[in-house]
């Protein structure tokens, strides 16, 4: 079982079809009770359960509207559905799948197989989720990919549009991060790598904050709502807390031990540039930051 209960939303008008679906899933599952199709729109967009059993019969609302609704509404489009219904011909059941319900069972439903179609389902849901995890993670780093970067970017970089609050953002270089290579081997640098990555990933301690994987040996830190005085501090948290990890690195120009160089700005974004500005001067300052003798941040403010 997981760790944290998957959320089932139960939405029929009948309080008996509800009491009896509650008992049979509340000891495996989290379980939200809906008794029409505006409560469960309601329930389904606050709470976004990983599952709804669906009613299609409600007097004021039936559930292909609410399905619709779900479908339409970004936060529940892609919850999963089951239609459970009175309705039991095949035209019935075709018209739900069609409309994109997950399952359909007739009613009076049998316990067992309810509970066997729902768990098949949420199944299916951590399989998705564990896929779409997957498909944003750097394999190496365990950080963020250059996927998901791209995406969390564009997506700030439009909010702090409309809010009118600052956004910062790093890129962060492995001093002479060949050399390491050459002179130690490609799984040691793969270590200091995760190592750089573990250091990077602690000072993002906000749930908005992003460190991701750009490429090579290359680190972008995203910090929304960030003024330049504090993501600075960030910056220089982490190349610090490298530094004193003091992993051995005869070959750098910077020190005898492996250093991070970071260049970084803040920006307003409703000044009217281009979202990728952010990005050229941030690095710009990256190489400022190397050409001014490395193992340190240099941030435009």
């Amino acid at each position: 079982m997981n760790a944290v209960p998957q959320k089932v939303l139960i939405a029929d008008d009948d309080a008996i079809n509800r009491d009896v679906l509650c008992e049979l899933l509340q000891p495996e599952y989290t379980v939200l009770l809906a008794k029409n199709g505006a409560q469960a729109l309601e329930r389904a967009t606050r709470h976004v359960p990983d599952l709804v059993l669906l009613d299609v019969m409600m007097p004021d609302m039936s559930g292909y509207d609410v399905l619709r609704r779900l479908r339409a509404t970004p936060a529940t489009a892609h919850v999963s559905v089951i239609f459970i219904s009175g309705l039991d011909r095949p035209e019935d059941e075709a018209a739900g799948l069609k409309m994109g319900a997950s399952d359909y069972i007739t009613k009076p439903f049998n316990a067992t197989v309810v509970l066997a179609r729902v768990a098949l389902h949420l199944q299916l849901v951590r399989q998705r989720r564990m896929l779409e995890h997957l498909a944003n993670v750097d394999g190496l780093t365990e950080l963020a990919n250059r996927r998901r970067f791209d995406e969390v970017y564009a997506m700030e970089w439009q909010r702090a549009r409309r809010t009118g609050e600052q956004l910062s953002l790093a890129v962060l270089d492995i001093d002479c991060f060949k050399q390491f290579n050459d002179m130690y081997g490609h799984p040691a640098g793969d270590r200091a790598l995760r190592a750089v990555a573990r250091a990077a990933a602690a000072q993002m301690r906000r749930p908005a904050d992003l460190a991701a994987r750009y490429g090579g040996e290359e680190l972008v830190l995203v910090m929304p709502d960030t003024d330049a005085s504090q993501a600075g501090y960030v910056a220089n948290a982490i190349r610090e807390a490298v530094a004193l990890a003091g992993i051995a690195h005869a070959g750098s120009s910077a020190a005898a031990w492996l250093t991070v160089s970071i260049g970084g700005a803040t920006f307003l974004p409703d000044s009217g540039e281009p979202a990728a500005a952010l990005f050229e001067a941030a690095d710009a300052h990256l190489y400022k930051a190397k050409q001014a003798g490395r193992n340190r941040v240099v941030w435009r403010g």
